[in-house]
């Protein structure tokens, strides 16, 4: 038996299905919530819990740290965006934006300031929460903003909706976007860690990656289903990994030295049921897949399996890595929240 490369730390149970995770930038803290819209909060260690919001009745379905640390923001199916300003060992709620008849399924910090952008409808809006104000409103108009990212260096705002991904220069919100045609909708977009590649996933069974100052993309085609999660690796030699999941099918891209190859792939085919989530290891290859066979699968160079969690008998709804790397939690469709950590074997995997 190969040895496990990570094992739990400790558990806990939501009230309903966990709809999202986020670590905080010195990775001390993990904040979840869920289908009930409840918003926790708990030290990553000890696994010691404070509520933030108690069961709503609405889902809770997005939640995000600053990179500062000092605010977590969550948002949901009642269209509030609540943010707490945190402080050693507490959390005070600093506002509630009320956004009536819109679901907030999306948002994400500026990866410098503490200006967080997040869906709203047919728009995105980007808040300042230091100053408490609107700082743009980009609008996508075509159809609703189905998945939004900041460009690593935070100069850069991408929207994704019906038929295409949106550009916006974050110096100038008032500029006409750059627009990069999907074909079908983009339901997920990732931007690599180093900023170099724009993937859309869509629902038309294809994906599209686009080096990020080019304006043709590489096309991949002949997905099961609509691709419906993508994940970077860090840059190892040459260009990142990218994973891509559609229906039960995970498929590992990487770009090939000859550039008129495009992109060669692999099948990583161990799930029995729909995968719900990606994630590499930071600073490294070792992929993570969860899905809703109650499986999550560690992938040794997103190539070889490694490793299999269990814990949730439903299936499991998300994962999230530690910006360190030395922590994995992973969210149940039964309200499950486990925590693994890295066995320390005095040598890094990936």
């Amino acid at each position: 038996m190969p040895k496990p490369l990570l094992n739990p730390t400790w558990q806990t149970l939501l009230a309903d299905y966990v709809t999202a995770i986020a670590w905080s930038p010195d990775g001390a803290r993990l904040a979840a919530c869920s289908a009930a819209g409840e918003v926790v909060m708990f030290d990553a260690q000890t696994g010691a819990s404070m509520a933030l919001q108690e069961k709503r009745g609405v889902s809770a379905d997005a939640i995000a740290f600053s990179a500062d640390g000092n605010f977590l923001a969550a948002g949901g199916q009642a269209g509030t965006v609540s943010i707490w300003r945190l402080g050693a060992g507490a959390a005070e709620r600093l506002t509630e934006l009320e956004n009536p008849r819109v679901w907030v399924d999306r948002l994400q910090w500026h990866p410098r300031l503490p200006e967080l952008a997040f869906s709203l409808g047919r728009y995105a809006q980007v808040w300042d929460a230091v100053e408490q104000s609107v700082v743009a409103t980009p609008a996508y108009e075509a159809s609703s903003v189905l998945d939004l990212a900041w460009h690593p260096s935070g100069d850069y705002l991408t929207l994704a909706g019906n038929l295409s991904v949106k550009t916006w220069q974050q110096q100038d919100w008032d500029a006409d976007p750059e627009i990069r045609e999907t074909g079908g909708a983009s339901g997920a977009i990732a931007i690599s860690p180093d900023g170099q590649y724009l993937a859309s996933g869509n629902n038309d069974r294809t994906l599209l990656v686009w080096e990020w100052d080019k304006p043709y993309p590489w096309q991949m085609q002949g997905f099961p289903g609509k691709v419906r999660q993508l994940a970077w690796s860090a840059a190892q030699a040459g260009a990142p990994l990218l994973a891509s999941a559609s229906a039960e099918g995970v498929v590992v891209w990487a770009k090939a030295k000859d550039a008129a190859e495009g992109w060669t792939s692999h099948v990583l085919d161990l799930h029995s049921a729909p995968v719900t989530a990606v994630a590499f290891q930071p600073q490294s290859t070792l992929l993570a897949t969860a899905a809703e066979d109650g499986w999550v699968c560690l992938w040794q160079k997103a190539i070889q399996s490694a490793q299999t969690l269990e814990g949730a008998p439903d299936g499991f709804s998300n994962l999230a890595w530690s910006p360190q790397g030395n922590y994995l939690a992973t969210g149940g469709c039964g309200g499950e929240l486990l925590v693994w950590a890295k066995v320390m074997t005095g040598k890094g995997f990936g």
